[in-house]
């Protein structure tokens, strides 16, 4: 399983901007995350459209957070960037030419997905944007839920 290359660069822009003390230009932002402007453009219209950062013109203007970092929970942003790994709509989507999914009756790959879901939303739900840019030791992440006590319970 993959994170797309939207959700690594949205969320590397989103975090950029979270430690900087005042707004950053989509140049500014480019430059310290070695992403092309075009790209960084792409992901912060992605954010302000999810309500995650506000855009503001002139020579001090720029992108900064729409609200506090702590209230900013990562799993509705990488779900605004890249949507969930599993909703209910997910067998209609992957149903192929047919009119429902021939695995309709007695599917077993539908409670997978949802147990995986599951595990992802049970990491991510706790987690903020100000945990990400608070400075973490490997003792701290490994105090944090893990996807497979999910699956244990």
């Amino acid at each position: 399983m993959k994170f797309s290359a939207q959700e690594e660069f949205g969320l590397r822009c989103l975090l950029v901007i979270a430690k900087s003390p005042k707004p950053l230009t989509i140049p500014e932002v480019a430059s310290i995350e070695g992403i092309s402007q075009t790209h960084v453009a792409k992901m912060l219209a992605l954010l302000r459209k999810a309500g995650f950062v506000t855009s503001s013109r002139g020579q001090v203007g720029g992108y900064q957070l729409a609200r506090p970092a702590n209230e900013i929970r990562l799993n509705d942003v990488l779900y605004s960037l890249g949507g969930k790994l599993y909703d209910d709509e997910f067998c209609r989507r992957h149903r192929g030419q047919l009119s429902s999914c021939s695995h309709d009756i007695g599917c077993t790959i539908r409670g997978l997905w949802d147990s995986v879901q599951q595990a992802v939303d049970h990491v991510l739900a706790p987690l903020t944007l100000a945990d990400m840019v608070r400075p973490t030791t490997n003792v701290a992440w490994s105090e944090r839920p893990r996807a497979v006590d999910v699956l244990n319970n």
